[in-house]
């Protein structure tokens, strides 16, 4: 051993589960040692979240200059400069970066910038970077690794003909002229809105018969009949088949996955947004036996594995993958292994999407409720009806709140429209405390607002919506 170190606590990984549980135990006053292999906020804050809703605000404002003359204003020809737009998401993840360090300084986190690797209970080897070789003893070990792109077989990715999230928020110059999405999850509705924006020709396909598959059934059809109004092409329910990368071009074939004839697409560029894997490589000996499923790490209501004193929390533990839900998990697995009060495994939870419309979700679809046999109530509010959204500009889309039939209790709220990651929050909280849609309803909502609509679609469940 090259050298030993004690700590209450050594984290792997510094993305919102890591560096929120870092802090968390500098807070209580424990000695802690964070190991992050690139920068500060992990994939999340670098090359996620963060830059990518800085993109998003810039094609939003781009799109918004564009229908100026609808709010009475001239601005003149309306231009942009693709690398300066890139430059700004960069330049953003870059401050957000160097605010997370300052709050390791300021709680006194040791940060390490390197690859870890868990090499015994107790015991962390740094196996790159600067500190490379030294072994750091550790109380209780936090795994916060996260996830990574998934990559399609033979599909080699190379930046320029073929990207996946973390290849396309890398700065050029230009967008592409054409691009080809696999994948209409969050990554890939969000990345179809941005580039379509500064005038690429995207075409974005779904295996599923939905758009953003997670989300209610109305959400994706509502969301489909927007991208297709703004230019974007629509495939659900097809499969993507031999996949051909040339010098400046990439074509493969569209096969409907419930039978039919198949059409060839190409353009210049493919962007893979199929979803993410387990990124454990290398973070664990092959002496220290976790147990896993599918590749992610199985954790108790506490976030401790199976091997005592090593815990883990966000995406590494799989589903729901949201920075979010990782920083929760990463403070109640702190709380937990230092004897404080905490919360068991996440129940209910915000799902968020950013393209325009934006979408925001919580508890069960309809469907979901269908498939459980639940008698249930469904109260829908149209942002059209809502006198701010329609002067603001931004009348499109819907609330739609699903509630026990027999006692109010609010099973699911789906919206899509304007600020929906904003609104939603207010039905997360009252799922938590048990609440039901009629105190939502007899809650006096300010006017004129877009979150009247939540009190309107509660409202909207016993037939006493007032403005439709």
């Amino acid at each position: 051993m090259a050298e030993s170190v004690d700590y209450d606590l050594i984290v792997i990984g510094g993305g919102p589960a890591g560096y929120a549980g870092a802090i968390r135990a500098g807070q209580l006053g424990k000695k802690v040692a964070c190991i992050e292999q690139e920068r500060a906020g992990g994939t999340c804050l670098n090359w996620g979240c963060i830059p990518t809703k800085a993109l998003l605000k810039s094609a939003e404002l781009y799109r918004t200059l564009g229908k100026a003359e609808a709010f009475g204003l001239r601005v003149g020809d309306v231009g942009f400069d693709f690398a300066k737009v890139m430059e700004r998401s960069r330049g953003v993840a870059g401050q957000m970066a160097k605010g997370i360090e300052f709050l390791f300084r300021k709680n006194k986190v040791d940060y390490l910038v390197g690859r870890a690797q868990v090499a015994a209970p107790g015991m962390v080897e740094v196996t790159e970077g600067e500190h490379k070789g030294r072994f750091l003893r550790a109380r209780q070990i936090l795994l916060a690794t996260g996830c990574k792109p998934r990559r399609l077989p033979d599909v080699p990715v190379d930046g320029e003909r073929v990207m996946t999230s973390r290849e396309a928020l890398v700065p050029r110059a230009r967008p592409p002229a054409s691009l080809v999405i696999i994948g209409a999850g969050a990554i890939g509705v969000e990345f179809a809105y941005f580039y379509s924006a500064f005038g690429t020709k995207v075409t974005l396909v779904e295996l599923l018969p939905q758009l953003v598959p997670v989300e209610d059934e109305e959400v994706g059809r509502g969301l489909q009949r927007a991208f297709e109004k703004s230019g974007i092409t629509v495939h659900v329910g097809t499969k993507v088949e031999g996949i051909a990368v040339g010098p400046d071009r990439v074509t493969m074939k569209l096969v409907p996955a419930a039978g039919g004839a198949a059409s060839t697409v190409e353009a210049e560029s493919l962007l893979i947004a199929v979803g993410v894997v387990p990124n454990l490589d290398g973070a664990v000996s092959s002496k220290v036996r976790l147990e896993l499923d599918r590749g992610y790490v199985k954790v108790d209501d506490r976030y401790e594995t199976n091997v005592k004193g090593i815990y883990a929390a966000g995406d590494i533990i799989g589903p729901p993958w949201l920075a979010h839900v990782a920083t929760f998990e990463a403070i109640q697995a702190v709380n937990a292994m230092f004897g404080h009060a905490h919360q068991g495994r996440v129940k209910v939870f915000p799902g968020c999407t950013y393209c325009q419309p934006q979408i925001a979700s919580t508890g069960l679809t309809e469907k979901a409720c269908k498939e459980k046999g639940l008698a249930y109530k469904v109260g829908k509010f149209p942002f059209a009806a809502s006198g701010k959204a329609v002067a603001a500009g931004d009348a499109e889309g819907f609330v739609k709140v699903i509630t026990d039939a027999a006692t109010g209790e609010i099973l699911g709220a789906h919206i899509l429209g304007n600020e929906a990651p904003e609104l939603i929050a207010e039905y997360v909280l009252a799922m938590n405390l048990e609440g039901t849609v009629e105190e939502i309803h007899h809650s006096i909502h300010a006017h004129p607002t877009l979150s009247e609509a939540l009190a309107e679609a509660a409202a909207a469940t016993s037939g006493e919506a007032i403005h439709i």
